[in-house]
């Protein structure tokens, strides 16, 4: 049997490893930029599906069924991202007679629209971030009166979508016109729809967020929490499990909101549940994330439950191979997401080949990749390059071998954000666990890179990797005037600002 992967990068990759080990077969497609990525590699069959616009490929649902029929899949599976929380996708899929691997149309178009959902877990006793419940009527004016209702500051936030798409925070009334027309043009080239509405902003709080899994015979479970409170630019970029905030009371009271909440949607599959915890440790309900999550490795490290394999099975009719009394958290985990980007200029995104790239090993540490050696990462797509994850029996451990896998990853050729992700792993608040959404502004407004930056490190890692491969004499040193000259190998290159 086969699937239809209708996404690429990492998170493609990692869905045609969890067909194969099901024993099943991985359909790709790719677009005019992708054709020769490594999730087409990975795959056991591969499809063209149009330009190197998202718009011409990835988000044309028309398309992406004609190959899933025309390959004879029997399922599609979305991943995150373009089309994944799109409801009339989801319906499309199974009205051509496939398998849609995610949660229903309905569910998905309830709880994507984020006022809709807001509404229904007001009704439902969820406890709510004082802000819109009712989708009628959005314009200019009413979200102006409305925002004079919940006082300033408010977060002006896409209706559909996520990632921090089409989000502003507005600390004075002057700046809320303006900011309502920035988050509507994101919003709608992000999501297809310009609605928006406002809630009230928490200055300082965490985002922790509940796994949570439905299946199509009533059963429906947490598996516990993962703090994301390190964002920039509203999209995580550090999450980890469990969260250092938590007690037992507060993750059963947090756990048993977020099964409310899916029960509410008649949820099914995967999902997450996403909520603010206040400095005085009451929670809010933020809105559900109707896909898998780019962090859901962490969730698996700690439970030991393949979350993309349960959503097949359970997708296909099958039960929950667990109930919530056989889910327990073992030792903790925490993910670094690797971006190319600059994160001295505001985390302006890179691209370029990846001339070569190191992955770290070691016990506890995983690397879920979307490119290697040879590939390129484009300007077209979220320029996400891989995830690294570390687990250890405690949070202190893992955080170290974090740090030390991250100094053992090599990329060459792109600007990336390692060395950043060091600076938020040592910072002392860090390591204590003292954590919001604010901690970037707060602890690493205006961070440079060390004087001994990522670059010589990749240099250093590339030369050793030559001698283990035996493409240098082992006993060489990176001052051994018999060493090839990096810079002829790698083409036109700054230590200062990575490659041109």
């Amino acid at each position: 049997m086969s699937i239809l992967i209708a996404n690429r990068g990492e998170i493609a990759v990692r869905v045609i490893r969890a067909c194969h080990e099901l024993g099943l077969k991985a359909v790709a497609v790719y677009s005019d930029a992708d054709r020769t990525a490594m999730h087409v590699r990975e795959a056991d069959a591969a499809y063209p599906i149009g330009p190197a616009a998202a718009t011409e490929s990835y988000l044309r649902p028309e398309v992406l069924i004609d190959v899933a029929l025309k390959s004879n899949c029997k399922a599609v599976h979305p991943g995150y991202g373009f089309l994944a929380e799109n409801a009339e996708f989801a319906r499309q899929v199974i009205e051509a007679g496939l398998v849609y691997i995610g949660s229903s149309p309905e569910s998905i178009r309830l709880l994507g629209d984020k006022v809709k959902s807001r509404a229904l877990m007001a009704r439902a006793g969820v406890p709510l971030t004082p802000g819109i419940t009712s989708g009628e009527d959005l314009t200019d004016e009413r979200l102006a009166v409305e925002s004079e209702r919940i006082g300033f500051p408010v977060l002006v936030k896409a209706a559909g979508g996520g990632g921090g798409k089409g989000m502003r925070i507005v600390h004075h009334p002057d700046d809320l016109i303006s900011a309502i027309a920035g988050a509507r043009r994101e919003a709608l080239a992000a999501f297809g729809s310009g609605a928006v509405y406002i809630e009230k902003f928490i200055t300082r709080p965490r985002h922790v967020e509940f796994q949570v899994f439905g299946d199509q015979h009533g059963h429906r479970v947490h598996l516990f929490e993962r703090e994301c409170s390190i964002q920039r630019r509203h999209q995580k970029i550090i999450e980890e499990s469990p969260s250092p905030a938590l007690d037992d009371d507060l993750r059963h009271r947090m756990g048993a909101a977020a099964v409310q909440v899916i029960t509410a949607a008649n949820y099914t599959n995967a999902g997450t549940v996403e909520f603010l915890l206040d400095e005085d440790r009451s929670f809010y309900f933020l809105e559900v994330n109707t896909r898998i999550q780019v962090e859901h490795p962490v969730t698996e490290m700690v439970t030991g439950i393949d979350l993309v394999a349960e959503q097949i099975r359970v997708a296909f009719g099958a039960e929950l191979s667990f109930g919530q009394n056989d889910l327990h958290q073992h030792g903790h985990a925490v993910e670094a997401r690797i971006y190319a980007e600059d994160a001295r200029h505001n985390f302006l995104p890179s691209a370029g080949p990846v001339h070569y790239l190191k992955e770290p090993r070691g016990p506890g540490i995983r690397f879920d990749g979307g490119v290697e050696s040879g590939d390129e990462v484009t300007v077209h797509y979220d320029p996400i390059v891989a995830k690294l994850i570390a687990h250890a029996p405690t949070r202190k451990t893992a955080v170290n071998r974090l740090s030390f896998a991250l100094k053992e990853t090599a990329i060459l050729g792109l600007t990336t954000n390692i060395d950043f992700l060091l600076a938020v792993l040592e910072h002392p608040a860090f390591r204590s666990g003292d954590l919001t959404t604010n901690f970037i502004a707060e602890h690493l407004a205006g961070w440079k890179p060390p004087v001994s930056s990522g670059d010589e490190r990749n240099i250093a890692l590339l030369l050793a990797g030559l001698a283990a491969s035996k493409h240098l004499p082992s006993e060489v040193t990176a001052s051994d005037s018999t060493l090839p000259d990096p810079w002829a190998v790698l083409g036109r290159w700054e230590i200062a600002s990575g490659a041109r």
